[in-house]
């Protein structure tokens, strides 16, 4: 699949996440953990839907934050706390498919980034479009942060 990149200026959102430090091999079994653990906060709060699943991942440890754009109101407990998807430039494609090809959209941004002289901070982030059990009606928006 080709992945069209361009630049972006993204403002900060809100978020609700579980912040965490992991390695790459561990963080499949980890991060479905984190997003349950806001989920089940956000519940408690009585939000039911209408937040889109984010990852945001600050370095190469990973440090990471996983949760949701919280578009409304709702007292956080337990480990989750508020964050932000950062604000600034930003190289952006959205990866239609199965998440298990994820890889592929970010290595199309690193690839177009270097193509075109730009230096990236190491910080990037996933949003999720609507969950759909078909994989071909699934989105999502990948950006890297650019310096």
């Amino acid at each position: 699949m080709r992945h069209s990149v361009t630049v972006v200026d993204v403002e900060a959102r809100p978020t609700a996440v579980v912040a965490a430090t992991t390695t790459w091999p561990e963080y499949p079994a980890v991060w479905k953990r984190l997003l349950d653990e806001v989920w089940a906060c956000l519940r408690a709060g009585g939000v039911t839907r209408g937040c889109r699943n984010i990852m945001l991942y600050l370095d190469d440890s990973p440090r990471v934050e996983v949760g949701v754009e919280l578009l409304a109101p709702c007292e956080l407990t337990g480990r989750v706390v508020a964050s932000t998807l950062p604000a600034g430039r930003a190289a952006k494609t959205v990866h239609y498919g199965s998440y298990a090809e994820l890889g592929a959209a970010h290595d199309a941004v690193v690839s177009w980034c270097a193509e075109q002289g730009l230096t990236r901070t190491g910080v990037r982030w996933e949003v999720y479009g609507p969950h759909d059990d078909n994989p071909a009606n699934v989105w999502t928006e990948i950006y890297w942060q650019l310096n």
